[in-house]
């Protein structure tokens, strides 16, 4: 059984530093789906409610860009702290909200803290160059700058993560935000701006936005369309993904987006697999698949396949399932039902078309286990499309080159894992691998503060991540000095 609590979170808006009622004094209950229990009350946000947000972050923007940057490093550092200190609550808050296992929950609080000093560090690298001119006396600069207001998205599957991936770059190199909440997971969200704001950020320089799921779209329409918006930040589903840069380059916003993924696996005859088994178990099985990461295609080369199958097949069948407050639990529910009817199609189709469940394959109300299925062939859905649940579909393949083909054989491009006993020529294979990340011997799901993350193809543009993010959420100007008389043509 899980644990009810009748502790109910309310999630005001936050603008210009201070808790805020929606225009409509509209709020909503956020609902916990494994028990049915009210776990916050949130303030359901309209068109003018997100342009009071923006105007906050516009307002605020010409200080915050001002702030020396010492200040600016020392309130992400106090930050940070502040989500350390409140590790304990922001667990607390954020499994009720979706769900997620204990240790999870907790890995969301270690990493996010990790974000936010990655974020302070890097407060001094928005540095320039000086350009060599062929003008005599010219001195040419390239001159890094704040671009203004940024609007973050974030997804409720990993919320202390994301939720300060999407703001802690931006303020770090000196621009304000708006943060638009997951309505999965509103009060995880809200508890990011909170921290920022104790730590002494300035009114106005991180903002919230909560909403009513039937008013996303209207919501995040504004806050595209507020002239101050310079750059949107979305992570998420391919399909909303696609919505929101047409909207942005309707109003020539410029975007940086990661979404979908179908993570290849890839399992050579020479690779360790039992090392392999363990990483595919991780990456398939954490946070219920529900990962960006999640491993989605297990390529093995056809020679081992069984061996593998039968080792990845043990581990699943060990992995436990129930309430995700038990420190023993290893996949705790899955986010809605409509996640779960997907899962369950996805395996029924695999099946009729001639795959073979080793462990796993039925749901129990929210509840699906680990589930292995062999045989997987090209016909199936789950080939195709994205699970974001616990599966792992293995497919045999003859050789690495057909492996690479199988591999690149998706619309999405986001992690990747090749598992060999030839490092050297794993990294031959990993240069002909789509993918924005690809781990040698590691799992799919991986996660740094300091790395460049993010995909190609349709798993996005543009990357998060310490000094990647620096072209992201920056403008580049020239700027020029003439030392000397000038002699123009006209």
């Amino acid at each position: 059984m899980t644990t009810a609590t009748t502790d109910i979170v309310k999630v005001p808006l936050r603008i210009a530093g201070n808790a805020a009622d929606p225009a409509s004094g509209r709020y909503i209950d956020k609902i916990q789906r494994l028990t049915g229990t009210t776990v916050a009350s949130v303030a359901a946000a309209d068109r003018a409610d997100a342009a009071r947000a923006v105007d906050a972050a516009a307002a605020a923007a010409p200080a915050w860009a001002a702030t020396p940057p010492a200040k600016r490093r020392e309130i992400l550092e106090k930050a940070a702290a502040l989500l350390v200190e409140r590790t304990a609550d922001l667990e607390t808050i954020m499994g009720r909200e979706m769900g997620a296992a204990a240790a999870w929950c907790h890995f969301n609080a270690m990493l996010a803290a990790k974000m936010l000093r990655e974020a302070a560090a890097q407060v001094y690298s928005t540095v320039g160059q000086v350009i060599p001119s062929d003008v005599p006396g010219l001195t040419a600069l390239g001159v890094r700058e704040p671009v203004g207001v940024v609007v973050g998205i974030a997804p409720w599957n990993a919320p202390l993560i994301l939720g300060v991936r999407a703001i802690a770059m931006p303020l770090a190199f000196g621009n304000t935000v708006v943060l638009k909440a997951s309505e999965e997971t509103p009060a995880t969200h809200a508890a990011i701006i909170e921290a920022l704001i104790d730590a002494g950020l300035p009114a106005g320089a991180a903002n919230l936005v909560t909403n009513a799921p039937e008013d996303a779209a209207e919501v995040v329409e504004a806050l595209i369309a507020h002239p101050a918006v310079r750059v949107i930040n979305f992570t998420g589903s391919t399909g909303v993904g696609r919505i929101i840069a047409e909207k942005a380059g309707r109003h020539l916003k410029r975007t940086v987006m990661e979404l979908g993924g179908k993570a290849p696996f890839i399992v050579l005859a020479d690779a360790d697999l039992e090392a392999a088994a363990a990483a595919a178990s991780f990456g398939a099985f954490m946070n219920q698949g529900q990962i960006c990461m999640s491993t989605e295609r297990i390529i093995v080369d056809r020679s081992v396949a069984t061996e593998f199958a039968g080792l990845l097949a043990d581990r699943a069948a060990k992995l436990v399932v129930g309430d995700p407050q038990d420190p023993a639990t290893h996949l705790g529910p899955l986010v809605h039902e409509k996640a779960v009817a997907h899962v369950a199609d996805l395996v029924r189709d695999a099946v009729e078309h001639g795959a073979r469940v080793l462990t796993g394959g039925e749901a129990d109300g929210l509840f699906y286990p680990a589930t292995v299925l062999s045989g997987v062939t090209k016909d199936a859905r789950i080939y195709t499309e994205e699970s974001f649940g616990p599966l792992a579909p293995i497919i045999e393949v003859d050789g690495a080159e057909e492996a690479i083909e199988v591999a690149n054989d998706s619309a999405y491009g986001l992690s990747a894992a090749l598992f060999t006993g030839d490092v050297s020529r794993g990294l031959v294979l990993a240069k002909q691998i789509q993918s924005g990340i690809c781990h040698i011997n590691g799992a799919t799901v991986h996660d740094e503060a300091q790395m460049p993350f993010g995909g190609v193809k349709a798993s996005g543009y543009g990357r998060f991540g310490s000094e990647a993010s620096l072209n992201e959420f920056t403008e580049l100007r020239w700027i020029t000095v003439s030392n000397e008389e000038r002699h123009y043509p006209i």
